[in-house]
């Protein structure tokens, strides 16, 4: 009987440490552009030749657009960022945003699919992320349906506004 009310009470813990804090390399976003690295033996950060670092990537394309819907019949919000030798665009704190992300390793990497996440309603924003960063392409897909997408969102900080802006 004690067996099952420890399960019972675990279960729910083990769930929420399989989502994470979303700020783990293995985190997500998701995207339809596959991650950097997609195996345990693909390039780490040590390996120069491969480096994702923001320092290797100061000269790459940073471009993005991201529309965001507030939800319940609200305008959609258009923003542009450019990040680079120096920062462009109309989106609000626009430096702040550009160090945020130069700072993850791999901002927009997809959700894994077999992820367990808590079936948590963060709100119904939405928002759409395109364009380029570090040269590669970005086709992101927000939302805050769930425990881990309500990460996904919070981990890009200043790119996207919080539910209550």
């Amino acid at each position: 009987m004690r067996r099952a009310v420890l399960l019972t009470l675990a279960l729910p813990l083990m769930v929420l440490a399989a989502c994470g804090s979303g700020d783990d390399a293995g985190s997500a976003v998701g995207s339809t552009t596959p991650p950097a690295t997609t195996s345990a033996t693909g390039p780490t950060a040590s390996d120069p030749a491969t480096s994702t670092a923001p320092e290797d990537t100061a000269g790459a394309d940073s471009t993005l657009v991201v529309e965001y819907d507030p939800g319940e019949g609200a305008p959609v919000e258009q923003y542009t960022l450019a990040c680079g030798d120096s920062v462009e665009g109309d989106l609000p704190d626009a430096e702040a945003a550009c160090q945020h992300l130069a700072g993850l390793e791999d901002p927009f990497a997809p959700v894994p699919d077999d992820v367990v996440c808590t079936q948590l309603f963060g709100g119904p924003q939405t928002a759409h992320v395109t364009g380029q960063w570090r040269g590669e392409p970005v086709d992101l897909q927000l939302s805050r349906t769930d425990g881990c997408r309500i990460a996904q969102w919070d981990r890009l900080g200043p790119l996207l506004p919080g539910p209550a802006r």
